[in-house]
């Protein structure tokens, strides 16, 4: 019994999220879902952001209650660093502003996750109303 109660507990999945963000006529960011893929495997330990900006995005994972089981930071997706040489061959950094863009999240899917929330970053420690909130079933 203890070894099928592992078992289940020992596979976990990992799941890919592509959205599409796009900045609205008031100034504001929409964003809109394209799929999802839930596949088995386990994430290497990578460094999470905990300090944002504004601009950035905050990324959830809730629970059927919209507890927040686990919250990042996902980079501004409308402003790309280019790097490029001049004329002189020396290297150069060029931020550009984008209107739209599509960005894709991978997660450690938790056992208990409902819902993906996808948040403005706020300086303040509750979040404001999502800008998506995705169904994982």
């Amino acid at each position: 019994m203890a070894t099928q109660e592992s078992s289940i507990e020992s596979s976990p999945k990992i799941i890919f999220l592509n959205y599409n963000i796009k900045k609205t006529a008031d100034n504001k960011r929409s964003i809109k879902f394209i799929n999802k893929i839930v596949t088995d495997g386990k994430l290497k330990k990578t460094d999470v952001l905990e300090d944002g900006i504004i601009g950035d995005l905050v990324c959830m994972q809730l629970d059927k209650n919209s507890n927040t089981l686990q919250r990042f930071i996902i980079k501004n997706p409308l402003v790309k660093n280019i790097e490029y040489i001049d004329e002189s061959n020396s290297f150069q950094n060029k931020k550009i502003d984008l209107d739209s863009a599509q960005f894709s999240l991978r997660l450690q899917l938790r056992p208990n996750t409902k819902y993906i929330a996808i948040s403005n970053f706020s300086t303040s420690e509750n979040p404001k109303k999502p800008l998506i909130k995705t169904n994982i079933n």
